[in-house]
């Protein structure tokens, strides 16, 4: 996980040097740089972006101290690490105090300089994870919109979740995405692989209805003879998936035997192929989904918690596709072009009226019902635009989603006493208003009406509001 993060190593003595990166490398931390002269560690830090900087402080030219203030004054980022000969209470207090990560005292024992070193790498990441959520979330535009160009939203809520994958996608932690059947969890899934290992392979598996043997057949592969037929080695999707991501699809579903195996795969980052003894170093970052509510599934034991809580160090809920209705005209507009160039044939139109039922339907299948939708309505179109009556069975059968108090309803309901017209044309603009988060023209949209229409609908219940 530490192999992509900068250690610089800084001490006079060569063999001293050589032993700190042979300790890191036999921890995974490969991406080591060697300095033997502080005069150049300035040069050095400007040129190159160093994570973790081991620094002696006993060196000719320039000490250590005085290396350790100019660093953390022109590179507060860097996490310096100490190690040095000097055992004395007042040399470990100053160098604390001037903001060094710890201090340790040669002879280092090599099991706590590479425990330090780890968390000292682990630290800079949670920094730079923060520092990036922080901007991103105070910014209103993408740092890579391409990323996410084959996902079609323009709604606050879906825009705000792609900024949070943004801010996840170096962390290299499992990243869990819940949602509704639709909603697009795979499309994220590879959003999320473009931003942090697009030249890396990005292999998906869907686990739902898996035995045991099979997902660890699938998922870890085998030696020859492991079982009958086995008649060579194969290797399984984790390592096809080495540096790059690996999506588990339906990850609520998996059984509990194969959520063992999975929990020391994540944790331990290694896993055993079936018929081998020695395990394999696991090196692919874990990305699941699901449409399962999570929390429930682990509260009733039917998902481990120890592996829920490793999934979801990076949680992703993508909303429904009736809680952001913004995205209902631009993704319907989407599909009758696609639609139109695979059936070969110009664009049909797509009248206002047919938006503004869109826009109130529950979809329970979410995009990809819509999708399906306007594929038939295109298909069966003899004309220059949508009829209405090719969505009338489909709509009608899956409810008008209403809201009170936030709540959304499946369908329309009336009471025994039927309300006057003008009492039911009231309540659709009161909750076309609160739909637009009260944008008139995304209002009138919905309605059916123009904005003018509206405006003035919404003075007369004014004045007969006082």
């Amino acid at each position: 996980m530490h192999s992509q993060h900068l250690v610089l190593i800084v001490d006079d003595e060569p063999a001293t040097v050589d032993s700190f990166e042979l300790i890191l490398n036999s921890g995974g931390i490969t991406n080591v740089m060697r300095c033997h002269d502080s005069r150049r560690v300035a040069d050095v830090l400007a040129n190159h972006p160093v994570d973790v900087l081991l620094l002696d402080l006993i060196m000719p030219h320039v000490t250590g101290e005085e290396l350790l203030e100019q660093v953390k004054e022109a590179h507060s980022d860097i996490e310096v690490l100490i190690i040095t000969g000097i055992d004395t209470v007042d040399s470990a207090v100053n160098c604390m105090r001037l903001g060094a990560f710890d201090y340790l005292v040669k002879p280092v024992d090599e099991n706590r300089l590479l425990s330090t070193v780890s968390r000292a790498l682990e630290m800079r990441r949670l920094k730079r994870e923060n520092s990036s959520l922080h901007s991103g979330f105070l910014s209103d535009s993408l740092d890579h919109p391409e990323a996410f160009a084959h996902m079609v939203a323009q709604d606050p809520r879906m825009l705000r979740v792609f900024k949070y994958v943004e801010a996840v996608a170096a962390s290299g932690h499992p990243v869990l995405i819940t949602g509704e059947s639709g909603t697009g969890k795979e499309l994220l899934a590879r959003a999320l692989h473009a931003l942090s290992t697009v030249d890396k392979p990005f292999v998906p598996v869907n686990v739902a209805g898996l035995d045991d043997t099979v997902f660890s057949d699938t998922l870890f592969g085998h030696l020859k003879g492991a079982f009958t037929g086995a008649q060579g080695a194969r290797s399984g999707l984790v390592e096809v998936a080495a540096q790059g991501c690996l999506f588990l699809d339906e990850i609520g579903d998996l059984s509990p035997a194969s959520q063992v195996k999975l929990l020391r795969l994540i944790q331990e980052r290694e896993y055993l192929p079936l018929g081998a003894d020695v395990p394999k170093p696991a090196e692919a970052r874990v990305i699941a989904a699901t449409h399962c509510d999570m929390e429930a599934a682990r509260d009733d034991g039917r998902f481990r918690a120890d592996l829920f809580y490793r999934l979801c160090i990076h949680h992703v809920r993508i909303p429904p596709l009736r809680e952001r209705p913004d995205d209902i005209p631009l993704l319907a507009n989407h599909f009758v072009d696609k639609a139109s160039r695979e059936l070969d044939r110009e664009p049909p139109a797509m009248p206002d009226r047919l938006i503004s039922r869109l826009v109130v339907y529950a979809f329970p299948g979410n995009v990809r019902e819509l999708e399906s939708m306007i594929f038939d309505a295109v298909s069966k179109c003899r004309g220059d635009s949508l009829p209405l009556t090719a969505f009338r069975d489909r709509l009608s059968s899956g409810g008008i989603v209403l809201k009170s108090n936030g709540v959304a309803a499946e369908s329309l309901t009336f009471p025994d006493q039927l309300p006057t017209l003008a009492q039911t044309s009231d309540l659709l603009v009161e909750e076309a208003m609160r739909r637009s988060v009260g944008k008139q023209t995304v209002a009138a949209r919905m309605l059916g009406i123009s904005q003018p229409a509206l405006s003035k609908r919404l003075k007369r219940m004014a004045v007969e509001a006082e």
